[in-house]
């Protein structure tokens, strides 16, 4: 199928891109965030091909995927051709509700042309989907290898823009366990954290925007991942992290729980619980590589591309018909 998709998340779009699909990517002129086109730091294959917006009005499109509430504007003026009405569509849906969990109700619930994919059980059960059809088609990772070396008595944690997003990703949280192991910071935006922390430089390294491949190479060095999120979707770290074959200590909310297995970690709500687990594995590196390979094979199950692309082409096979 020829799909068009907005370069929205890095992460999850890699993965979309490689179902073999031939994906139209949006490109303007600045590659502002209505048109970043292919990633830089991903690797993408050459069935995701940038369009401009001029060139949009002439190509064909099977589905449309949207990301973003504007984007069905979007698309109808870039297309000349509504979402749902037009073109096929579905709705993909990464975040967790921002008001109030149980009552917020989702940009799409009123109306029932464009199925809604959320990429968690957790977030299709706390959005009021209203009547809009809803559906979950859980995340799928390029498979990054077992990597894992834990030669480095730290602890890793991925997070983009930490300062700015606050209490949502846990920042607050990182001083405590920076007290339990040295901290490896990777993301977007992380240069300047250990100064907002008041951290010592022996407490914390920042890995600022780290090409993926390199990121992944020196998070395998790490003894253990951290992920201290209280309310954001599945981050699509946390799968990579274990994938890379490391144990994984996360806070136990939204879908951590699910995603983490027995033996694989621990989640927890009591932060006493989850700094001691850091240090456990500081401290015995062969726990350490016994518990990341629970936890790369329970990933690798659940999380794999292959079932991501077969609950992706059975969705647009619905949506086409």
């Amino acid at each position: 199928m020829r799909i068009l998709v907005w370069h929205v998340h890095g992460a999850w779009t890699t993965s979309f891109v490689h179902t073999g699909h031939t994906c139209l990517v949006p490109v303007t002129p600045g590659r502002d965030a209505d048109g970043r086109g292919r990633a830089r730091t991903y690797p993408w294959p050459d069935n995701a091909v940038e369009v401009t917006p001029d060139e949009l009005r002439e190509s064909d499109v099977d589905v449309v995927l949207l990301q973003r509430p504007h984007e069905l504007e979007l698309a109808e003026k870039w297309l000349g051709r509504r979402p749902g009405r037009d073109v096929p569509a579905v709705y993909v849906e990464h975040d967790t509700p921002r008001g109030p969990a149980p009552d917020t109700r989702h940009p799409m619930a009123d109306q029932d042309a464009v199925p809604i994919a959320h990429v968690t059980p957790f977030n299709r059960v706390y959005w009021d989907n209203g009547r809009a059809p809803s559906t979950v088609v859980e995340h799928g990772v390029l498979d990054p290898g077992h990597r894992f070396t834990g030669e480095r008595a730290s602890a890793g944690v991925v997070v983009n823009d930490p300062v700015r997003r606050g209490r949502l990703v846990g920042t607050d949280l990182l001083p405590e366990f920076a007290r339990a192991a040295p901290l490896e910071v990777f993301g977007m935006g992380v240069r300047g954290l250990g100064e907002h922390l008041a951290l010592p430089a022996d407490r914390i390294t920042e890995h600022d925007d780290l090409p993926q491949q390199r990121m992944h190479a020196e998070l395998a060095r790490c003894r253990v991942y951290v992920h201290p999120f209280r309310w954001t979707s599945l981050g699509l770290a946390l799968i990579e992290a274990m994938l890379l074959g490391l144990p994984v200590v996360a806070l136990d909310a939204t879908e951590a729980g699910q995603a983490v297995p027995t033996g694989g970690g621990l989640t927890a709500t009591r932060p006493e619980l989850l700094t001691a687990a850091v240090r456990r594995y500081r401290a015995d590196p062969e726990l350490a590589r016994r518990d990341g390979l629970t936890a790369r094979a329970a990933a690798a199950a659940r999380y794999s591309l292959s079932r991501f692309r077969r609950d992706w082409d059975r969705l647009l096979e619905e949506v086409t018909r």
